[in-house]
């Protein structure tokens, strides 16, 4: 089953998921990067599925990227 994402199940999730917090407002797919506030207060943009797959859910001071391979 293909769950469909709207801003106000995006949001929960955030909450419920994370310290951070979802700046944006509209969402228009899951190619859409969203604008996101760390709990240190940095913004930082992520698309929803990094987000939520990928656990990729502070900024990058509180979680630098990982080193590629």
């Amino acid at each position: 089953m293909n769950k469909r994402w709207t801003i106000g199940k995006i949001k929960e999730f955030v909450e419920n998921n994370s310290e951070s917090k979802l700046l944006t407002t509209e969402y228009q797919g899951f190619s859409q990067k969203l604008q996101f506030q760390c709990e240190c207060g940095n913004k930082f943009e992520k698309t929803f599925k990094k987000f939520k797959d990928n656990h990729q859910r502070k900024c990058e001071v509180c979680q630098p990227p990982k080193a590629s391979r």
